[in-house]
């Protein structure tokens, strides 16, 4: 196989939660266990900084990527879902595994993969580990996929582990409440490693503090500690907590001489962040006049400081591309957006996309008045048609409508 015709084997050939949700779930480690043991066990020979969460985890990341890089460490960074090609999950110092290494790797472990019914997520988990070992990074950042108690990359014993902040996101697969899903995030703190905690709340803070004691780890709570923070080229405001989870979790590693780097190498890290890791779709703007402004946030908790933020910008007339996935709770979400803004529905290229006539009629149901688009391009190029040079034009809902345009 080509590379092509690779990556559409992982895609179509077993689950992928990117793609068709709940059914990708896979409910222990068993078969990441047993890959890795095939592998060599390549997640030993790691030094990886393990970050989960509801929000954030993504740009915490690769925040955390760039500060190490500009330290001169050879950093690995494991990021999920991607936006436009596979390979963005899998880099080293910014730049993409090769296509070459995805086919070789696919190529020698396919009939293992068959055999033991690996999902998508347990074999990119496999080829991101190997990966790295074959390519003798210094250090890895290793976000988790979903949740952190039986995520594929759970079988890692990191330097620290880092939870940036639960909300109400994957109920069907996590829980219903806050309690529970702190508790499968919460899953990622391990016997005397250090966790760092972004933002709690009175009903999670208990949760990490208990299976931190039970652990003997040490605990941090970043919005306790940090008082100071630098700039970063990431723009939206949410990036303030991460920005304080990095700093604490970069001390922590420093305290324990695990690293070397100074103050301007945290500074840099921060400022070049998107040069140094190509991280995209967080606040991202794709045009001056009108602006245009995209952003990843897909959950109540993401979209209220986004649509916060964006209510703060000087326009005209806003003008909404919306789009979801069906799993989402939008009855709790279509009320944070503005009635004051005209609204471009479309349904995201996914199996999971909620159909746009569907998403339409909640949304009129909710005063927000607008029109349905046979995909988010069409609905994009719409609101650019319409927008005049005064206006601010938003794309977001979901990770795959702001993958359709960037």
């Amino acid at each position: 196989m080509n590379y092509q015709e690779t990556v559409h084997w992982l895609f179509n050939q077993l689950p992928m939660y990117q793609q068709v949700g709940a059914i990708a779930y896979k409910k222990d480690l068993t078969n990441t266990i047993l890959l890795a043991n095939h592998l060599g066990n390549p997640e030993l020979e790691l030094k990886t900084i393990h970050v989960a969460g509801t929000n954030g985890k993504g740009s915490t990341s690769s925040l955390l990527a760039s500060v190490l890089q500009e330290a001169g460490y050879k950093v690995g960074l494991y990021t999920s879902p991607h936006l436009k090609d596979f390979r963005e999950r899998i880099k080293i110092n910014g730049k993409e595994i090769t296509e070459e290494f995805v086919v070789d790797f696919v190529h020698k472990h396919q009939s293992f993969f068959e055999t033991n019914e690996l999902s998508f997520f347990e074999m990119t988990v496999g080829l991101a580990f190997d990966y790295f070992v074959k390519e003798k990074v210094n250090f890895a950042v290793i976000e988790v996929g979903l949740g952190g108690r039986l995520d594929s990359t759970n079988i890692i014993t990191p330097l620290v582990s880092v939870i940036t902040n639960i909300g109400l996101d994957h109920t069907q697969l996590l829980g219903t409440t806050l309690e529970a899903i702190a508790f499968e995030k919460a899953g990622i703190i391990k016997e005397k490693i250090p966790v760092v905690i972004g933002e709690y709340m009175a009903e999670t803070q208990q949760v990490f503090i208990e299976k931190a004691k039970r652990e003997h780890a040490a605990i941090y709570f970043a919005s306790d500690l940090i008082t100071e923070v630098y700039p970063t080229a990431l723009q939206g405001d949410y990036q303030l907590q991460n920005r304080k989870t990095v700093i604490q979790t970069i001390k922590i590693l420093q305290k324990n001489k695990l690293l070397q780097l100074s103050e301007e190498d945290i500074k840099n890290g921060l400022l070049n962040v998107v040069k140094n890791t190509g991280l995209q779709g967080r606040w991202q703007i794709l045009n001056a006049s009108p602006k245009v402004i995209c952003d990843t946030a897909h959950n109540k908790q993401g979209l209220a400081l986004v649509i916060n933020q964006l209510l703060k910008e000087n326009f005209d007339t806003l003008h909404i591309v919306l789009g979801f996935v069906a799993d989402k709770n939008i009855d709790d979400i279509l009320p944070l957006f503005p009635k004051n803004a005209h609204y471009y529905y479309s349904k995201p290229q996914n199996l999971r996309g909620l159909d746009a006539n569907v998403l339409m009629e909640k949304g009129l149901n909710n005063g927000l008045n607008g029109k349905a688009y046979i995909s988010t391009s069409e609905a994009y190029k719409v609101a650019l048609h319409q927008a005049t040079k005064n206006d601010l034009i938003y794309i977001g809902g979901s990770t795959f409508v702001v993958a359709e345009i960037i």
